[in-house]
């Protein structure tokens, strides 16, 4: 007599947060449900806070707007990027969880391709690369204050998005914590994606948007490959104030967007450190809009 099948718990239930940015209706959740539907959810919405975002029902999830982020943070919010996906940074901000799974609300389960080999690789040592948030997952105790994804979209000079392949704003991202990453000997691996991105926004108003960041790849890349932290620079928080102030002093004559970005991550570290001590306790979690 056949036995009814052993039910195996989803990898992680307790430990894992995934963190969506929208503007929009949650619909594509519905193809993703058999592999979310038994985590939390964070979802940052961003633009307009008092529009309606749709969330299909049976989703366990905690939804934060523009609203929630100027009062959770106060004067630190000018840290989070409006009318941009980087406002995902948020969403790690308020998590308590371990871990940390991000990804966009226009990518799709996809078949896998076999025009190359399917296997995990660890990025070498001393390589940069350009890191992308729409599909995205880290061990948010051990590398969570280095996740920031800077100064992007409305009234700034970036956005977070892909062109060619190589947007300023993700080697920002990808370089400045690949280098902390490096120096304090942690694991950084990309494989290959099960996503089909289908693009929501128009690539030429990107474009447009991304255009500065285009040149400034010439500086960004050899002010990376030069960084060297010291070795007072022992956790996270410390490497990532150090190269903020590198940032500003090599990279502000360029532009003065760097001196601003300086600024903010020093922001954000101080709004990460003051929402993750340990006096907020464990348990602690900011208001927004939450169903289960």
């Amino acid at each position: 007599m056949a036995q009814p099948a052993t039910h195996i718990s989803p990898p992680l239930k307790d430990e894992l947060d995934i963190v969506i940015p929208t503007i929009r209706n949650l619909d594509f959740l519905e193809m993703w449900r058999p592999f979310f539907q038994p985590y939390h959810l964070i979802i940052v919405q961003d633009g307009d806070p008092s529009k309606t975002i749709r969330v299909p029902d049976g989703f366990d999830y905690k939804l934060y707007n523009r609203n929630d982020v100027n009062r959770v943070l106060g004067p630190k919010a000018n840290c989070i990027s409006y009318k941009d996906s980087a406002c995902r940074c948020f969403g790690f901000l308020v998590s308590k969880k371990k871990y940390i799974f991000t990804i966009d609300d226009d990518c799709f389960i996809n078949f896998s391709s076999h025009r190359y080999v399917d296997a995990v690789l660890t990025i070498p040592k001393g390589t940069l690369f350009p890191m992308c948030g729409m599909n995205l997952a880290f061990n948010r105790e051990l590398i969570g204050p280095a996740m920031y994804f800077g100064l992007m979209g409305d009234g700034q000079p970036l956005a977070d998005m892909m062109i060619c392949g190589l947007a300023a704003s993700v080697m920002l991202v990808g370089c400045g914590f690949q280098v902390i990453c490096d120096h304090l000997g942690l694991g950084v691996k990309t494989g290959l994606p099960y996503i089909w991105h289908s693009k929501a926004s128009n690539p030429f108003v990107n474009l447009k948007k991304e255009y500065k960041g285009i040149y400034w790849q010439e500086d960004i890349i050899p002010f990376f490959q030069s960084v060297v932290l010291p070795k007072e620079c022992t956790t996270v928080e410390k490497c990532y104030i150090e190269l903020s102030k590198l940032v500003k002093e090599k990279l502000g004559p360029i532009d003065p967007y760097f001196h601003k970005l300086g600024d903010a991550m020093v922001t954000w570290i101080e709004a990460w450190e003051e929402l993750n001590s340990p006096r907020q306790g464990s348990t602690a979690q900011p208001n927004g809009f939450e169903k289960k």
